[in-house]
């Protein structure tokens, strides 16, 4: 199993966003010392819960940054890029990178209808941009001629430049929020990020994905190759003891859900306008938001276990946040090196180094 740490900085004051992204890229250099596999990066919009906005921009800066660590997207907004463009700033990426890019895709944010209105782009064509701007990747990918004839675009080269450093061409993969697009990724063959859910709803979720693909006839081996390249993603904060880690960690994870959902309330006051629709009657609090669910926070030995709870399931790698809200950079890096000295090496079991 592979272990990862998403840089998802939030910065509450625009004055502070240079100093944010700073930090984070020292969150990278470090993250690469300690023996990450790899970072992952977000992308958010114009409310400062991701402090450097872009995955790609910033994915050339750490590749820059850093020597050896992978770096995926965990998502770019497929519905908010021009794929040519995508294309072109990729394979010079994975140049510059000499092959360490994970390209996650997905259709573009499902709770933040601002998103959309700031590119002037209809939230209900989300899905078939990203459909179509993924099949356009491939197409660019390839070095060939290109003419392309679609819904959104219409476009006509000669051939990509840069070619890409790594052939065929990086790794792609999914993000998969819900259970029936998990199943269609798991239909056609292909690994999926799966975001933060309970145990029991991981648990769930893997074991159909791997009886969907027996389902369509993939072998064992087929299976074990993509649940290699399958993630999931927790709040991870790692404390001497579990008091200081509920300490830091529970209030810091609750200003993080407050402030995600702050814009988006700001936005229907002022519009009338919201992504999500209201369900009648009751319903649970997502996942995500809740901290039984969403948060591993304890000592050494605490998130040790519930980590090697969810690895016995049978996952490729974890994605771990660390930096939760308004959670100082310095309480951070002493979390994930922690993690990395004590918790890690206790889950996989190597002696710490």
């Amino acid at each position: 199993m592979k272990v990862s740490n998403f840089l998802f900085p939030e910065s509450r004051d625009p004055a502070l966003d240079g100093a944010t992204i700073d930090e984070t890229l020292a969150e990278a250099r470090l993250s690469e010392e300690l023996g990450f596999d790899a970072l992952w990066l977000a992308e958010h919009h114009f409310d400062g819960i991701c402090a450097y906005v872009d995955p790609i921009s910033f994915a050339a800066a750490l590749v820059t940054a850093t020597t050896r660590i992978r770096i995926g997207f965990a998502v770019a907004q497929m519905s908010l890029h021009h794929p040519i463009r995508v294309a072109e700033q990729l394979s010079l990426i994975d140049n510059i990178s000499k092959g360490r890019l994970v390209v996650g895709l997905g259709r573009g944010t499902a709770y933040n209808i601002y998103d959309y209105q700031g590119y002037g782009i209809d939230p209900d064509e989300a899905q078939p941009r990203l459909e179509e701007a993924e099949e356009i990747l491939f197409k660019a990918w390839s070095g060939e001629k290109l003419e392309h004839n679609g819904r959104f675009w219409n476009l006509k080269l000669p051939g990509l430049r840069p070619r890409l450093f790594t052939h065929p061409h990086p790794q792609v993969i999914r993000a998969a929020s819900g259970e029936a697009s998990m199943v269609e990724l798991a239909r056609q063959g292909r690994p999926f990020l799966m975001n933060v859910q309970s145990y029991a709803t991981t648990l769930h979720r893997m074991e159909l994905y791997r009886r969907t693909m027996r389902e369509q006839g993939f072998n064992e081996d087929a299976i074990a190759r993509c649940i290699d390249d399958c993630w999931v993603w927790r709040n991870v904060v790692v404390a001497e003891t579990d008091a200081e880690a509920a300490r830091v960690g529970i209030p810091a994870f609750e200003a993080m859900q407050a402030q995600r959902a702050a814009m988006r309330e700001r936005i229907y006051r002022e519009t009338g306008q919201r992504l999500q629709t209201t369900t009648p009657g009751p319903v649970a609090p997502a996942a995500r938001t809740v901290v039984e669910h969403a948060l591993i926070h304890g000592s050494p030995d605490t998130v040790a276990e519930a980590l090697s709870r969810l690895a016995a399931i049978g996952v490729g790698g974890l994605i771990l946040q660390f930096r939760l809200g308004p959670m100082p950079y310095e309480v951070a890096a002493q979390s994930l090196t922690l993690f990395m000295r004590k918790v890690w090496p206790a889950i996989v079991g190597t002696p710490a180094g």
